[in-house]
């Protein structure tokens, strides 16, 4: 089976799943495994996962645990923000923008490595195993990738632990019991999903979620954010400049406190089955809203029209796994050419779970109160409208009058 594979670089988390894959590649394929874990803003600590990658014959110099946080907020989750990217009218995309990123490091440390193959623990029924494929084709068009999932016959969790408890794989003793629902975080958001949740009509539990309070349990007083923005990106929060993940990280703690950014969604998936998840993006949700309140005053009207025509084929682009495709570079270079004069400032009022615009300015507002008062105005002539329906009744007309003939 191993195929000539002499090395490979497997995404790492340190649980139970890619501990198994970790010594399941080393057995089957009988190959030296480099393990890759990435801080992308989940909030665990990931030191354990070099020591269990070790006490699993890892060699230390074949451990790569990385912060990418930055990276993954000014490069993939601002870009897509740019774009007010929302999948089927509801997802913010948190668990989908964090795979071509983490693809893209696989790929450059096999490279780095001299590996034959990357690795990872997604499983044959989920978007993910597509999401880190396409991008790893797409930056190495001759990589070897091993799913175990597709291949292995431990289908269950029972066969997971008894692998495990045979092999002496450490294993966390909330592991042991079969788990109310799998979780994916990262800096933008967390999911919910299977088990528990699998059927549609029970509503999730209350105690389930760790970003955000319940909006009825949140403040009785709004709290009210200003957010600055230049060429389409936030820069600051309440006067004080931030790197891309300490702002998001900001907006989280403050949008969270507030009830802000849930959404339970039933969506369909690339592989075509229809599947329940419960988010939370508190921070991204702010955001969104903030995003799309300065490009009202900012943007001119064909060009936001078009950015919101496109919008729905972008966000499934990224849904679907295809980051570095060039259809979706080519809708970035538009979409971050009308970023240009996105410059300015938001203010939100956050109230139990809800976010409303405020206010906003910008130094390049198209907003004209000359134009557009009620009171009497010398910068418009009302009578050129009458020109302006008659022409664009014209067609009306004469279809109208076909029809009465």
């Amino acid at each position: 089976m191993s195929g000539g594979v002499k090395r490979v670089v497997l995404a790492y988390s340190g649980g139970l799943d890619t501990s198994v894959i970790l010594r399941w590649l080393q057995e089957v394929y009988g190959a030296e495994v480099v393990t890759f874990t990435a801080d992308l803003g989940q909030g665990e600590e990931l030191e354990p996962a070099r020591t269990k990658a070790e006490l699993l014959g890892v060699k230390p110099e074949h451990i790569f645990i990385e912060d990418l946080r930055e990276a993954f907020v000014r490069d993939f989750v601002f870009p897509m923000m740019r774009a007010n990217t929302i999948y089927e009218g509801t997802y913010l995309l948190g668990t989908s923008i964090a795979r071509p990123l983490i693809a893209q490091r696989l790929i450059e440390i096999a490279a780095q490595v001299g590996a034959d193959a990357v690795s990872h623990g997604a499983t044959g029924k989920g978007n993910d195993q597509v999401r880190f494929e396409l991008a790893a084709y797409a930056l190495n068009p001759d990589i070897r990738i091993i799913a175990p999932w597709r291949e292995w016959d431990l289908t269950s969790r029972t066969r997971l632990i008894a692998y495990a408890e045979e092999r002496q794989i450490p294993i966390a003793r909330d592991k042991r019991g079969e788990p109310p629902y799998s979780t994916d975080a990262n800096l933008l958001h967390i999911s919910y999903e299977g088990k528990a949740l699998e059927d549609p009509w029970v509503e999730p539990d209350a105690d389930m979620f760790t970003r955000s309070v319940a909006p009825e349990e949140a403040p009785d007083q709004p709290t009210y954010v200003e957010i600055d923005f230049v060429d389409g990106d936030p820069v600051a929060v309440d006067d004080e400049a931030l790197s891309p993940a300490a702002l998001l990280a900001r907006l989280n703690d403050l949008a969270g406190a507030n009830g802000i950014g849930r959404a339970d969604i039933v969506e369909n998936r690339f592989v075509g089955m229809k599947s329940r998840g419960v988010y939370e993006t508190p921070g991204g949700t702010v955001l969104h809203v903030a995003h799309r309140a300065i490009e009202q005053i900012t943007l001119d009207r064909n060009a936001g029209h078009l950015k919101d025509s496109l919008m729905p084929r972008y966000a499934e682009l990224v849904y679907n796994g295809f980051w570095f495709d060039p259809e979706r570079e080519a809708l970035q270079a538009l979409i971050d050419r009308t970023q240009r004069a996105v410059t300015g400032r938001v203010r939100l009022k956050l109230y139990k779970g809800a976010v409303q615009v405020a206010g906003r300015r910008s130094p390049h507002s198209l907003y004209s109160t000359e134009h557009v008062t009620f009171e009497e105005d010398a910068v418009y002539d009302q009578r050129d409208a009458q020109g302006f329906i008659k022409l664009n009744a014209l067609r009306l007309r004469l279809l109208a009058r076909t029809r009465g003939a």
